[in-house]
């Protein structure tokens, strides 16, 4: 008997069944398929055995909205409005436009997939042995079956050397030919469900077989909305063929009368005659120079498709068999590997328990955790771990993940398959420094800094400020203005972004310490010359050149610092004195007012609490967001931080100066039953009833409860009110992730399971093991939130870190008697190269590698343990009121066993 995938492959997933995707009225079929990819292009395979689909992805494609994408000019000119009615607790008012009426939200561009391709073959019934698989360690997804012609194999993979898909099709195990049809179906075929095709009618595209069917493609012209940034822009997916030992030919299929297809021949493909191999390469990209939508129609050539076709000649040369002079699919996949195997392998886990189905195949992992609804699978519990961080690394390194990753099989994607920056992509990088990742940082280094001039804007528009960032709610990856708001989402007034988006890079500092990063072009770097600098007006026009001319931007001097002054720049500027609050606790305002008073502190004004409003208050416009609060903090001790590491001439002063407004921000406020509230403001009523956790910022992303243990008891009396009032809105997979993070960082390993199993136990998991937006997929979006914040949850469960301090087992939840998580990384330059725990044998083991020399450690462990013993020798046990704990000094390079008797 045939051994399934995940034996042949020592890591990696496997399926039994597969959903084809039907050429018409596909609904929701390809959220099945499996995925690879390298940040930049991948693909969704169906797996289906005769009539299989490639559905290919491009990180960068964006598909022009009919709104210009353009700061509205109004937006200014209501600051002053917006305080004066959320002080007065006016909540009638209302946004409004140019022409005084209540502002409709304008929208990003949309993400949208590539060329889906088709490759059809004689259906001969009665298959056996059916597989389909995905190895995480080569990112190859594969198909196995068997019918009356013997054996048959076909795999993929997506290039990190190369920047291609290749598909190796054989001839079966006894010999029999290839026989089939190269296609790419209709895009009206792919648009979503209950979308419709309204927006994507506007575009024209065309389908192209060359004379010689060395290439199928498809060129697609976006519409030519007035002020769209791609009037002549559009993209283009082509996908070479190679044949071996057989034939091809140019071949027209029926036409589909599609309006929007303007080719002369509609629906040109490829047909493979008797081959013993074809290998597919495939190649997405865009351009903003494709002419004017007019012509397109008449256009004879393309340069992007001819671009495409020759790099993918290129590929098949650079890996041709100097022998037999075909293409060589073994060697094009060796330096991928090479890449892609070294990101995935820095970590694995253990968990012991479930023994019986840790070689299951998906369908049934997802049936044995749907029918164990109150405790986590540990098999099951693995292999999302494993597929979170595979799907993590697939789709990094060139940006930061999308909504959905980077991989949709529709067009008008839910939410637009854009970024969301107040949860979803916080969520989706909150195990990239940890989780001992090398690309992803770069990737979400790039977004920021891609956006950066946006968010400049943001706070210059929406406040009137200098020299300081705002980031916006939402980026289609490109832009990041302010666009997208409106009275039910005022997300112009959502505070928190900077603080919380530029964390995941200063805690890339912290694992890593300080990296160049490299300079190149999706930056948008030279918009940036007035961003780089700790100064007004930014580098000067010689100090850019420099820049330039290193090819590379240090990350504590050229982006940490600059950055992270800029994000507390904000908070100094939305902080005036003439709205503050008294010795009371009373908001208060008092026109011309310059200074604070002894025992007065700011009034943050106005906040946005992502998307929840006071009871009796019907805006969600208010004042005093406690996540603002903590992330004005949390983002003042960080630029604190950096200008310590820094010391550039006059640090001290700026010093000085954020340590100065850090004691004038609001304090937090405490409800009746003690509980931690979403608004420190007196006059406004608590609603638990909601999703978001924002106001819990102080225990995640921020580190506040972790040496406050009277916050930290705050926090779990707020989170138990949530899960007492909120009902009917726990849905969501970001909320359940958001929660289960939240759960670790206050050492609650039980409640992190809790956390989880929504989404594990309904409808949350697809049989490939990607993930939906909801347990019960209300709005069948794909998303990848839930996906990548289950391997960030597992992380904090076991391993809790900061500059000079490392927990392990803070929140080891109790079922989880013993295991292993190796290959971690310590926010504060330690890899953890190996975390071993053993409860009923009393025992736990870790093994720290420190990244520099006298990196001095306080090391303790979250469970109960008397005793340690370092590297053989016992050592002295300190106590204090944050528990017990060891000191270490670390030295490069050099491992350092603990040992705890439990």
């Amino acid at each position: 008997m045939r051994k399934s995938g995940i034996r042949m492959y020592r890591k990696g997933n496997y399926d039994l069944t597969y959903t084809e995707v039907p050429v018409s009225n596909p609904g929701y079929a390809w959220r099945e398929g499996m995925v690879s990819g390298n940040g930049e292009n991948g693909y969704i395979t169906s797996g289906s055995p005769y009539t299989d689909t490639f559905i290919f992805q491009y990180m960068w494609f964006n598909f022009p909205s009919r709104d210009p994408r353009v700061i509205p000019e109004e937006l200014t000119q209501q600051l002053a409005d917006a305080r004066v009615n959320v002080f007065n607790q006016n909540d009638n008012w209302k946004i409004t436009d140019a022409k005084g009426s209540t502002r409709s939200r304008t929208f990003y561009y949309s993400y949208h997939p590539g060329h889906q391709l088709r490759l059809s073959a004689t259906n001969m019934e009665n298959i056996s042995e059916y597989e389909r698989w995905t190895n995480y360690e080569t990112a190859e997804t594969g198909v196995r079956y068997t019918d009356m012609n013997g054996d048959w194999i076909r795999t993929s993979f997506t290039s990190r050397e190369d920047n291609v898909s290749i598909t190796k099709i054989t001839q079966s195990s006894t010999g029999t030919k290839i026989n089939l049809t190269i296609s790419i179906d209709d895009i009206s075929s792919m648009c979503r469900a209950h979308n419709g095709n309204t927006e994507v009618n506007a575009l024209q595209y065309k389908k192209l077989v060359n004379p010689s069917a060395d290439y199928i493609a498809q060129v697609v012209h976006y519409p030519a909305y007035p002020g769209s940034e791609l009037v002549n822009g559009g993209y283009a997916g082509l996908t070479q063929v190679i044949v071996e030992n057989g034939t091809k030919k140019r071949v027209l299929l029926a036409d589909t009368n599609e309006t929007m297809n303007v080719g002369i021949e509609q629906n040109p493909a490829i047909q493979i005659i008797d081959a013993d191999a074809v290998y597919l390469i495939t190649q997405s990209d865009r351009t903003s120079e494709m002419g004017l939508i007019e012509d397109f129609a008449g256009m004879a050539q393309h340069p992007i498709v001819n671009h495409l076709f020759q790099h993918t000649i290129a590929v098949a040369k650079k890996y041709k068999d100097t022998i037999g002079g075909d293409f060589d699919y073994l060697a094009a996949i060796a330096p991928h590997i090479q890449k892609h195997s070294a990101e995935f392998n820095a970590v694995s886990i253990q968990i012991k328990g479930d023994e019986a189905y840790k070689n299951a195949d998906n369908v049934t992992l997802i049936k044995a955790q749907q029918e164990s609804p109150s405790k986590v699978n540990h098999a099951f519990l693995e292999q999302a771990y494993n597929q979170g961080r595979y799907a993590m690394i697939c789709c990094s390194g060139s940006s930061a993940p999308r909504l959905y990753g980077m991989w949709t099989g529709e067009w008008n994607p839910g939410w637009r398959g854009i970024y969301t920056l107040d949860a979803n992509v916080n969520l989706q990088v909150a195990a990239m420094n940890t989780g001992h990742l090398t690309q992803a940082q770069l990737g979400y280094i790039t977004f920021f800094l891609r956006n950066t001039p946006d968010f400049e804007a943001n706070a210059r528009l929406a406040y009137g400020m200098h020299d300081a960032l705002q980031v916006s709610v939402n980026s289609d990856g490109d832009r990041g203005m302010h666009v997208e708001y409106d009275n039910d989402y005022p997300f112009e007034y959502w505070n928190a972004g900077a603080s919380w988006c530029l964390l995941p890079i200063y805690e890339y500092w912290q694992c890593y310490g300080n990296r160049q990063i490299s300079i190149h072009d999706n930056m948008r770097i030279y918009d940036l010359q007035p961003i780089l600098s700790v100064n007004d007006g930014g580098l000067t026009v010689k100090e850019f050149a420099h820049l330039i001319g290193k090819g590379y931007l240090d990350l504590e001097q050229d982006i940490l610092l600059p950055l992270l002054t800029k994000q507390a720049n904000f908070w100094e500027q939305i902080c005036t004195p003439e709205y503050y609050t008294d010795i009371n606790g009373n908001a208060c305002y008092e026109s011309g007012k310059s200074v604070l008073n002894p025992g007065e502190t700011y009034l943050i004004i106005p906040t946005y609490s992502p998307e929840n409003n006071p009871i009796g208050y019907c805006s969600t416009i208010t004042a005093n967001a406690t996540m603002d609060i903590s992330a004005a903090r949390d983002g003042l001790n960080m630029v604190i931080t950096m200008e310590k590491a820094v010391q550039r001439k006059g640090y001290e002063v700026a010093i000085a100066k954020w340590e100065a407004l850090l004691k004038q921000l609001p304090e937090y406020k405490y409800d009746a039953d003690g509980a931690l509230r979403e608004w420190a403001m007196n006059e406004y009523m608590e609603n638990n009833n909601h999703r978001h956790l924002s106001h819990l910022y102080v225990a995640w992303p921020a580190y506040e409860t972790q040496n406050d243990s009277d916050l930290a008891k705050a926090a779990n009396i707020a989170l138990a009110n949530r899960d007492t009032y909120n009902i009917g809105d726990a849905t969501a997979g970001h909320g359940w992730m958001h929660k289960a993070l939240v759960q670790a960082r206050l050492k609650k390993g039980d409640g992190v399971l809790d956390s989880l199993l929504p989404m594990m136990t309904d409808a949350g998991y697809y049989t490939s093991l990607m993930t939906d937006h909801d347990t019960n997929r209300r709005n069948h979006t794909y998303c990848t939130d839930t996906s990548f914040g289950v391997v960030g949850a597992i992380h904090e469960a076991l391993l809790f870190s900061n500059t000079g301090e490392i927990e392990i087992l803070p929140a080891l939840p109790s079922d989880w008697r013993a295991g292993a998580m190796n290959g971690l990384m310590a926010r504060t330059q330690v890899e953890v190269k190996e975390l071993i725990w053993d409860i009923d044998a009393q025992t736990a083991r870790v093994t720290l590698n420190s990244g520099r020399n006298d990196n001095t450690i306080r090391l303790s462990a979250g469970i109960s343990w008397y005793n340690a013993i370092v590297n053989g020798l016992e050592v002295q046990v300190d106590s204090d009121g944050c528990g017990k704990h060891i000191s270490l000094t670390l030295s490069a390079g050099l491992d350092v066993t603990v040992e705890f008797a439990l």
